[in-house]
């Protein structure tokens, strides 16, 4: 399966039931998925296998042009944007110029529409690199993945590098002092016969126990959407969804399901 992916470096604006009017920024190829996780439910689809020949990118320069001419047209339109968003074909922060670019756009949006939000999709996966860190910070909205409680599941689920503990995510997500908005997708099912399953009480209780200790504004809780990469995937009930986001409101963490 190739995925669901995004033709353009700057596209939209799209409506979207969290952001308002978003307009998306991709920092990864327009032609395939480059990310550090390689979670089997992504609407990318899969990584493509590991090469000698490094993916090749759009520039800072390109980014910054492409974005400045998109926002002068929809000035001239006399449309309103209510997000400027890094999402895209995979992780943002994975690009070398992110930091850099976080604060171009960070410029062009007080220049051209200063009511707008810039906000992160992100793994946060890469939140140990203090440069990713800190410019992640400047963002208005950060939406940060969450997907499950144990190790065994986090890997599991979003099948990253080894090194990478659950609990060194968690630690960084700390480091927010509550100024984020967690992620996590629900799921269940059979993958080269490991089971996943992040819906059980074990994982529950560890991912709220994660949850408190973070302390977002709010968590943001989904069932699968579009079609995945790996196949025999259930897609949670909004009935079950809300009993997690029931409990969640029980420890006086607000939440909200999307179907």
């Amino acid at each position: 399966m190739s995925g669901f992916l995004f033709s353009e470096i700057v596209f939209g604006p799209v409506k979207s039931r969290r952001l308002g009017v978003s307009l998306g920024i991709n920092l990864l190829p327009t032609h395939k998925k480059v990310c550090n996780f390689n979670c089997i439910y992504c609407e990318c689809g899969w990584n493509e296998e590991l090469s000698d020949q490094k993916p090749i990118l759009p520039t800072r320069i390109e980014l910054k042009r492409e974005l400045e001419k998109k926002l002068i047209e929809l000035k001239n339109n006399n449309l309103v944007i209510d997000s400027i968003t890094f999402a895209g074909n995979g992780e943002p922060s994975i690009h070398p110029e992110f930091s850099a670019i976080v604060d171009d756009i960070i410029l062009l949006r007080n220049k051209y529409y200063p009511n707008a939000k810039t906000t992160l999709l992100s793994n946060a996966g890469l939140l140990n690199n203090e440069n990713v860190m800190q410019s992640i910070l400047k963002l208005d909205n950060n939406i940060l993945k969450l997907d499950c409680g144990t190790n065994r599941m986090f890997h599991l689920i979003n099948r990253c590098s080894e090194s990478i503990k659950i609990s060194d995510v968690v630690d960084n997500l700390k480091r927010f002092e509550g100024k984020l908005i967690i992620q996590t997708l629900f799921l269940r099912g059979k993958y080269q016969n490991e089971v996943i399953d992040n819906t059980t009480d074990e994982e529950i209780n560890l991912w709220m126990k994660y949850i408190e200790e973070i302390n977002p504004v709010y968590v943001m809780i989904y069932p699968i959407d579009r079609a995945t990469p790996a196949q025999g995937l259930e897609k949670i009930s909004k009935a079950e969804l809300d009993i997690i986001a029931g409990k969640l409101k029980l420890k006086g963490i607000e939440s909200k399901v999307y179907e």
